[in-house]
């Protein structure tokens, strides 16, 4: 069974088509990268995978069903999809028990991901006094609380230094080979083209291509470019 599966997933807002018959799937021990310009339709394709959006066609499993079904959606996938929703006032510690009371999972967890995201240090320190790279790691700190298989991030890199880059590109390597499935929506090329397992590029709201990393050649920009233009969309 895949980890993630999108089978003719279509999204409209009116007129507008903003998602158009996409198939793709994401499997365990994979970290697949999702691209597309903006407006492509990877945001809300993001939403559909995850409840926050009703599809108007199609559908969208996380682990074979449809996330709204999950008993225990915490344990079963993480998300990070911006690095805003924080209280300023609590502190890291405080803004993941929150997070972890209502699903049970005891305060040793928050204490755990905490170091896992080298946010340790900086547990009892209010989040307002956060940078952008902290938040995120704290994002991905709530997104790890049920240890879930399989993680879900857009621009999980927005933020970072070089260091944190690095960091955060080798910790999602170990989770794929202990068998997790990590789908990564970004535009940081470069860096997707060193961590990708998969590639999966869209445009109009319509998938380009679906294939490894290494189908792609050895320029994954160039090759993304070539793809989108040929879609008709502008650089």
């Amino acid at each position: 069974m895949s980890a993630l599966s999108v089978r003719g997933l279509t999204k409209r807002f009116g007129d507008i088509i903003a998602v158009h018959d996409l198939c793709f799937d994401v499997e365990f021990g994979t970290l697949t990268g999702f691209l597309g310009p903006n407006g492509a339709g990877k945001t809300t394709t993001l939403r559909m995978l995850l409840g926050l959006v009703h599809p108007s066609g199609g559908s969208a499993l996380v682990d074979g069903i449809p996330y709204r079904r999950l008993s225990q959606p915490a344990f079963t996938v993480g998300t990070v999809l911006e690095a805003t929703g924080f209280h300023p006032r609590r502190t890291a510690r405080d803004h993941l028990r929150v997070l972890a009371r209502p699903n049970s999972i005891p305060v040793e967890r928050v204490d755990a991901v905490l170091a896992d995201v080298d946010l340790a240090g900086v547990a009892h320190r209010r989040v307002g006094g956060f940078s952008l790279g902290m938040r995120q790691r704290l994002g991905l700190a709530g997104a790890l609380l049920g240890d879930p298989p399989i993680l879900i991030l857009d621009e999980p890199t927005n933020g970072l230094d070089p260091a944190g880059v690095h960091w955060l590109r080798l910790f999602l390597r170990r989770r794929v080979d202990a068998g997790g499935a990590v789908l990564v929506s970004s535009h940081l090329l470069a860096e997707l083209a060193l961590s990708a397992d998969d590639v999966i590029i869209i445009a109009n709201g319509r998938l380009i291509s679906h294939c490894s990393r290494g189908a792609l050649g050895p320029d994954l920009e160039a090759a993304y470019l070539e793809l989108t233009s040929a879609d008709g969309v502008a650089k």
